[in-house]
């Protein structure tokens, strides 16, 4: 099968680079309505020696509605030294993770399958990603990779309800 992107996968920004002493929460979240699978993708420069906990988190509409934790675990892939890997390890199956203390460039994938982890029947299919508080040192960024149920050539936006 043949997947291409903007068609099949589309690519959606839910965390800018930004430093991230305090945490931060998706401005932004993405509407997974017609979504076979999606995958939060985070971006970890660690500048200093202290834990990042990443965590996706369901809402009811784009604007962050009513926001909470996963339903259910999702599976979790880091590559914890993307300076001498590109090997995702799986990580144990949970709603959130947080990287280890070395000062390294990190990448955490969570997958996420709507029907699966989401409180779909409480009307919560959208998706977004928070951090919690680290260190001004360390530079988090998300994104999120959709895999839509049907390819168009121009697939609606997943930023509006």
């Amino acid at each position: 099968m043949n997947m291409n992107i903007p068609s099949d996968l589309k690519v959606i920004s839910l965390l800018a680079p930004a430093a991230d002493a305090a945490g931060r929460t998706s401005s932004v979240y993405a509407s997974l309505k017609n979504v076979v699978k999606a995958w939060v993708v985070a971006y970890i420069t660690q500048g200093h020696a202290a834990t990042v906990q990443l965590d996706p988190l369901q809402a009811t509409a784009v604007a962050g509605t009513g926001s909470k934790a996963l339903t259910n675990e999702v599976p979790i892939f880091a590559a914890l030294d993307v300076a001498t890997s590109d090997a995702l390890v799986a990580a144990t199956a949970a709603k959130n993770y947080t990287t280890d203390a070395a000062v390294k460039n990190k990448i955490v994938v969570f997958e996420i399958e709507p029907k699966a982890c989401m409180d779909l029947a409480g009307g919560f299919d959208c998706i977004g990603v928070s951090t919690g508080a680290s260190n001004a040192g360390n530079i988090t960024s998300a994104f999120l990779i959709v895999q839509n149920k049907w390819g168009q050539a121009t697939p609606p936006s997943q930023i509006v309800d």
